[in-house]
């Protein structure tokens, strides 16, 4: 969700923990999958036989390995494997702001053997396509199937930079207006979205550099090729925990718990100012309610066990863990606003 200063609420919506990992966060993982698979309802059994997958399950992430989405696809591979019974095989297909990876999924058969997770790049991506020319319908070519989870995005800058505070980028800025670069993991993302925000509500110039994720974004900054980023909590918390960049800010409502002297935004100049990334599950448009109710079932068990808040935040995240109509809800609510805000600033793909 961003807010801005006098402008209305939108919402904009990310290092691999391996699955061994991921397999010792889950709590009385037998009760978790059992409840996840509907063994805990026995009459619901007897009237409908759980979905199964029936070969390897393909997840395509649409952007690069190690960046936020691949981090939480990762993060869920193991517990949905083992509560369907099959492998779960991400294929990252990075590439046009996360179109390539989309479109595959979109043409795919809906049969639950293909599935997309994506950030909240997907609701915004058709707008910054002529209009005669999308690359897809965000609300027609899919079906949703569970918004997993969401977190803020971060603004950090490398150490070269000589910048220790948001006020201190600010004023920079605004002595060197149009001289400062900031990347981001594409046009369209979540962090870009949120730094064109930021740039209008500042009142700076600053020059966006995209990259193909937010792994190759981050590493830009760490590399000081660019020397500002904006990026979603996973890929910087890492970085600002161990002070290899400049945390500036959060775009978060409230501190970061794991990183209790980031300040937000809004305290650090701009009251108001929020914007959090999402990261979700789709599969194609046509795909059995049988299907995503059941994927949406075993992401909620997993993302709501005991222990699993406190290891999401140390990787950046918080659950979210919303069923297919939920999700559904917020999409129809969202892509029109995501129209309106490329057009008002201008974005398109490039």
């Amino acid at each position: 969700m961003i807010r801005g200063p006098k402008r209305p609420k939108i919402r904009i919506g990310c290092p691999d923990k391996g699955e061994g990992a991921m397999a010792a966060m889950l709590a009385s993982r037998r009760g978790i999958l059992l409840a996840a698979s509907g063994l805990a309802a026995p009459t619901l059994l007897r009237a409908q036989t759980p979905w199964h997958p029936t070969r390897p399950v393909r997840i395509i992430v649409p952007f690069a390995a190690g960046g936020p989405t691949d981090i939480i696809t990762r993060f869920l591979q193991a517990p949905l494997a083992e509560a369907l019974g099959q492998p779960m095989v991400i294929e990252n297909r990075p590439g046009a702001g996360g179109n390539i990876g989309i479109q595959i999924v979109g043409r795919a058969a809906a049969d639950g053997h293909t599935l997309l997770f994506v950030s909240s790049a997907f609701a915004s991506n058709p707008a910054l396509q002529p209009i005669d020319r999308p690359p897809y319908d965000p609300l027609r070519d899919f079906a949703p199937i569970s918004n997993a989870a969401t977190s803020p995005n971060a603004i950090v800058a490398h150490p070269s930079a000589g910048i220790r505070s948001l006020a201190e980028f600010v004023a920079r800025a605004k002595a060197e207006p149009g001289r400062i670069d900031y990347s981001s993991p594409g046009n369209g993302t979540g962090p870009h979205l949120t730094a064109e925000l930021f740039r209008r509500a500042a009142g700076i110039q600053i020059n966006h550099v995209p990259f193909n994720g937010g792994a190759p974004a981050i590493q830009a900054v760490l590399a000081g090729t660019v020397p500002i980023g904006f990026a979603a909590m996973p890929a910087a918390q890492p970085q600002i925990r161990d002070r290899v960049l400049v945390g500036l800010a959060t775009t978060g409502a409230e501190r970061w718990p794991d990183l209790p002297d980031l300040p937000t935004a809004a305290e650090a100049g701009l009251p108001g100012f929020q914007a959090e990334t999402w990261q979700a599950m789709l599969a194609p448009a046509g795909t059995p309610a049988t299907v995503t109710e059941r994927i949406a079932g075993i992401i909620a068990a997993v993302l709501r066990a005991p222990d699993a808040a406190p290891r999401l935040r140390g990787i950046g995240f918080r659950a979210v863990a919303s069923n297919p109509a939920e999700f559904a809800a917020q999409l129809a609510a969202e892509v029109p606003q995501m129209n309106t805000l490329a057009r008002d600033a201008g974005i398109r793909a490039e």
